[in-house]
């Protein structure tokens, strides 16, 4: 499988993402995506065929990146626009990257008591957990001029580092109310993972 973790941030240039982290400590708790989309008018779907393919060369014929495309796919199929043989016959030209950050290291406080108003308080329960921010970047060109009908990023912080988990959920994310309204960032609930959260002694 492709690494997608080293460096990611760095090529997607993740934007910093608002969290509170004490929501992030509950394994229950979903994470939000945070969904930025640019468009000018796109083509209707009537008549117009697609094609998925990597913006990031090193992915073109993988098999993880095939998995995603048909994510993006099976979204473009439901609005109404077919699919194309290749790329060489597509009209709309689906350009999708995908990644995850290393991860940071959160501690998480709680069940602390003032001494001097409770003596007989117990000590605080420290407990640490590891958080990520993942991504996917979208991008839709006018296969025969070039011209950039649609750019959009979906991003989130979260405990799980899983593409397998992560890209799905963020690509429905995209696609909620897509196209949207250009230069608008829409933060969408996505479900969570169950994690586990390590105590420290």
């Amino acid at each position: 499988m492709t690494d997608r973790k080293k460096g990611w941030g760095r090529k997607l240039k993740l934007a910093s993402v608002p969290i509170v982290l004490a929501s992030l400590a509950a394994c229950a708790t979903p994470f939000n995506a945070d969904v930025s989309r640019f468009q000018t008018q796109l083509p209707a779907p009537q008549g117009e065929s697609y094609f998925v393919v990597a913006d990031d060369p090193a992915l073109a014929g993988g098999l993880e990146f095939a998995q995603y495309a048909d994510l993006v796919e099976a979204q473009m199929s439901r609005l109404g626009y077919a699919q194309a043989a290749s790329a060489e016959n597509a009209s709309p030209l689906v350009r999708f990257d995908y990644g995850v950050s290393t991860g940071r290291e959160r501690v998480r406080t709680t069940g602390f008591r003032d001494p001097f108003y409770d003596p007989w308080f117990g000590g605080p329960d420290v407990r640490s957990y590891t958080v990520y921010t993942s991504g996917i970047d979208m991008k839709i060109d006018r296969a025969a001029t070039g011209e950039r009908l649609f750019e959009g990023k979906a991003q989130a912080v979260s405990t799980s580092n899983r593409l397998q988990y992560l890209v799905p959920n963020l690509v429905e994310a995209m696609f909620t109310d897509f196209p949207g309204n250009s230069g608008e960032t829409l933060r969408i609930s996505i479900a969570p993972e169950k994690t586990t959260v390590r105590r420290v002694d």
